[in-house]
């Protein structure tokens, strides 16, 4: 019989009460909101791409707007003026301008022209009811004539200047700069634009960007999902085994406290119990003057006898925990000592360690002693054994070890059974084995033996 995984194995997910699948579904969860998390990134940025495009495409609509009114205003408009028009005293200049601004100047975005002189009267428009009438300039106007800037703003069309403006759009925007006459006379010269070419502007600019903002985002979305979910899923396999290794520890810190418990209880303490009630007895006899002294004499030695019998337990038992001379003399030398004392307990042992390399690591040595004590206290406490045989050996950098006895064997039934009652030494064993990156395999059947085979890479 070969004995294989042992009963009780916990779900696929981990150590617990977990249900089967609990693990992908809270890895699902974690990745959906990451993909979650990455959407809102997405709207967000696209939001921020629009508002920011548009406002980078209007700003660009109004400096066309101005370098386009710079040149009609410069180009167009201002070699038609005379110093005799400004006088009132050359119709044909008026002529040329009602002809050359509706057809040079005006189209679809620039909807209307004012030719302002610095008094704020009107000189010429596209609007003909305009011309002759007065209004007072403001402050960005007059600034603009005097400095020579190009200005634009929205046009506020409550203003009375503004009334014929109001049938054309619910929003304008005003540019204007000055042009001069021959004798350098400054005039100021005011185009209208449609505020929704503007807007339109800015639409465009986002439709350019968007695709290759939004399509970046999601390409990296796409690009993120399977590694967050390969993170996860990795994430989720170090927890799974960290708690296994939580649960090996607590199993084989369980399984020394009970040896431990038990080896105290069925040696030292029984001794020493036996101590106690047998200086009870000398001191109820105290007072007797018939007391056989030469008895009285032997019964002390013999209770000296008893108490030295349990210091030597209590040392062995502290040996056993931890010996001494393990990373001092070796592992050979550890299991000897340990094959020593199990001979004294009443089982022969005896250990063949022909060609095996001592010089281990120390953590591969700490495992290999632990799983001979295992087999040694199964083979005297359980197996019934009459003799008990250890063999060490080295093959392709691992260290092996054989605890082989010649007891009553048992099946599968019995292992289960006993690990039903608590009897976990050989569960605890083979975790910590696999913890060290090595292998166990226990081998046994009714009335052959049993042999424990520990197998441990030399790293």
């Amino acid at each position: 019989m070969t004995d294989r995984n042992l009963p009780g194995r916990r779900d696929a997910d981990g150590p617990g009460t977990r249900t089967p699948g609990t693990g992908r579904w809270l890895e699902a969860r974690h990745v959906g909101q990451f993909a979650l998390a990455g959407v809102v990134a997405a709207i967000i940025v696209g939001f921020a791409t629009l508002v920011a495009s548009r406002r980078v495409g209007e700003r660009e609509a109004i400096s066309e707007a101005r370098v386009t009114t710079l040149i009609k205003a410069q180009g167009v408009v201002e070699p038609i003026l005379t110093d005799a028009w400004l006088a009132g005293n050359d119709p044909a200049v008026e002529e040329r301008l009602a002809v050359t601004i509706p057809r040079d100047v005006i189209d679809d975005s620039l909807v209307r022209v004012k030719l302002w002189a610095a008094d704020g009267t009107i000189l010429f428009s596209d609007e003909a009811r305009l011309i002759g009438h007065q209004f007072k300039l403001g402050d960005e106007e007059t600034s603009s004539l005097r400095t020579g800037r190009i200005d634009a703003e929205v046009s506020d069309l409550q203003k009375p200047e503004n009334s014929y403006e109001r049938a054309i759009g619910t929003k304008l925007l005003e540019v204007y700069l000055p042009i001069h006459v021959p004798n350098g006379e400054p005039l100021l010269f005011e185009a209208y634009y449609r505020y929704n070419t503007v807007q339109a502007s800015g639409s465009r600019l986002w439709r350019s960007f968007a695709p290759i903002s939004l399509g970046a985002l999601v390409m990296l979305e796409v690009v993120q999902i399977p590694l967050a979910w390969s993170l996860a899923h990795r994430l989720r396999l170090r927890l799974r085994e960290r708690e296994r290794l939580l649960q090996r520890a607590l199993d084989a810190s369980e399984v020394e406290r009970r040896q431990i418990a038990s080896d105290l209880h069925d040696g030292v303490v029984q001794e020493l119990a036996g101590v106690a009630f047998t200086l009870s007895a000398r001191a109820r006899r105290a007072t007797d003057a018939h007391v056989d002294r030469e008895s009285d004499d032997r019964e002390a030695e013999e209770i000296a006898e008893t108490v030295r019998e349990s210091i030597r337990a209590l040392r062995s038992l502290v040996i056993n925990l931890y010996p001494p001379n393990l990373r001092e003399e070796g592992l050979v030398s550890a299991l000897r000592d340990l094959a020593e004392r199990t001979t004294e307990r009443g089982l022969p042992a005896d250990i063949d360690a022909t060609g095996f390399d001592d010089a281990i690591p120390d953590v591969v040595a700490g495992l290999l002693y632990r799983s001979a004590q295992e087999g040694l206290r199964n083979a005297f406490d359980h197996a019934g054994a009459a003799a008990v045989h250890l063999r060490l050996s080295t093959a392709n950098r691992t260290a092996v070890l054989d605890v082989v006895d010649d007891g009553r064997g048992f099946d599968d039934a019995t292992l289960a059974a006993r690990e039903a009652e608590g009897h976990i030494g050989l569960k605890a064993l083979r975790g910590l084995v696999a913890d060290g990156g090595g292998s166990m395999r226990v081998t046994s059947s009714p009335g052959s033996g049993t042999t424990l085979r520990v197998e441990v890479p030399l790293r």
